[in-house]
């Protein structure tokens, strides 16, 4: 047991519990959809940076596991609960009578567009919803909610991670390979924008086809795509990962690849060795049977964000609890190295980015030298003076 869960159960131990808290269960909902596409086996056996290694139902449960040592030192049980559904009406449904049984803690692991049409149709129900993979910034900009929180990183956080490394390594010239999924323009339009924010230039922008049509093989030719230009590095935004895993050794030019392949920026990757971290990965491992990816860690962090709460106000009210957990008082603990809270503007996890290739953490972003007026983790993603947020 690591020694912050140690301290954890020393405070809770001391803390007065609650009246009527006593033998309560708080319960936690893990919403998914049934057949995402994200969790297809034939995409998964890419075992591409970008993509997930599996459910992060996973994190979730090891969460919940962690806490019932806390639990027990003030009385408390918490209970986890696997809820999915074919599309967004089914998980809407399934969460208001969650809600009318008085469960109000809910994890949702879906598309950008599912959580922002079940966090549309719960508005004003006594609940918090945790985003435990959907990393699109209209979540946290035009689409926001005061009840919807994400523990993900959003897509500008990454590409705000990976232009601080590179201004880092002094390689400002960049040639941008897009694919042709909406996904991939998004993923394109948050390195321009941390691009401009940072000071890199992008030489060429040019787009991809990973096709079996002989009139687009060009389109899907490595060596091609990156002729004729010169730049320092290669980002590939390419959501899907399949073309992204071919680009590292096939360009014309001896360059680095980032973006979804070669280094790429996320919130976990099993090879971190630091601050705890080695006794999450491998409990996670031993629990699910694979590596430890960046969706489990969300999805633990959510619950122990939601254990965390309950602990230090002693089972509070909702209302109480959920203002803790907004507030600025809320220290967590992800074992990377920084104390976490939720952005008051738009309900995202303040954290630091590992940039990590296949098998190793190669730097932490902030990278050192970027520094902002109140806290360096907001040099990553929306500022407050940014965001299109307005709850």
């Amino acid at each position: 047991m690591g020694a912050r869960l140690w301290a954890v159960l020393a405070l809770a131990a001391l803390l007065p519990v609650a009246a009527g808290a006593a033998g309560a269960t708080v319960r936690v909902a893990h919403l998914e959809i049934v057949g995402d596409a994200r969790y297809d086996a034939t995409r998964l056996e890419f075992r591409g940076l970008a993509l997930p290694l599996g459910r992060p139902y996973a994190g979730a449960e090891v969460a919940l596991r962690e806490a019932r040592f806390v639990g027990k030192a003030i009385g408390v049980e918490f209970a986890l609960e696997r809820v999915a559904g074919a599309d967004a009406g089914e998980l809407t449904a399934a969460v208001a009578r969650l809600n009318e049984e008085g469960v109000r803690y809910f994890l949702i692991d879906a598309e950008a567009a599912v959580v922002a049409e079940v966090a549309r149709a719960l508005r004003g129900r006594e609940l918090l919803l945790f985003n435990v993979s959907a990393p699109d910034d209209a979540l946290r900009g035009a689409q926001c909610q005061p009840h919807l929180l994400h523990t993900a990183p959003s897509h500008a956080m990454q590409a705000d991670a990976l232009a601080q490394y590179l201004v880092s390594k002094k390689w400002r010239s960049v040639l941008l390979l897009q694919g042709p999924l909406p996904e991939d323009a998004l993923l394109a339009q948050a390195f321009e924008r941390a691009a401009k924010r940072f000071g890199l230039k992008i030489a060429e922008r040019r787009a991809f086809v990973l096709s079996n049509d002989p009139r687009q093989r060009e389109q899907g030719n490595v060596a091609l795509l990156t002729a004729g230009a010169e730049y320092d590095v290669v980002l590939v935004a390419d959501s899907d990962g399949e073309f992204a895993r071919g680009v590292p050794y096939r360009g014309v030019l001896a360059r680095p690849v980032v973006g979804s392949e070669g280094l790429v920026a996320s919130a976990w990757h099993w090879a971190w060795e630091r601050h705890g971290a080695p006794q999450l990965n491998a409990r996670v491992e031993k629990h699910a049977g694979r590596k430890m990816a960046a969706p489990d860690w969300a999805a633990w962090m959510a619950v122990k964000t939601v254990v965390e709460a309950v602990v230090r106000t002693a089972n509070a009210p909702f209302a109480a609890v959920s203002a803790y957990i907004k507030g600025d008082e809320i220290t967590l603990d992800g074992f990377k190295g920084n104390r976490l809270g939720y952005r008051p503007w738009n309900n995202q996890l303040r954290q630091p980015l590992l940039l990590a290739t296949h098998n190793a953490v190669i730097e932490r972003a902030p990278i050192d030298g970027f520094l902002h007026q109140h806290n360096n983790l907001d040099t990553l993603g929306y500022d407050q003076r940014d965001s299109g947020c307005a709850f």
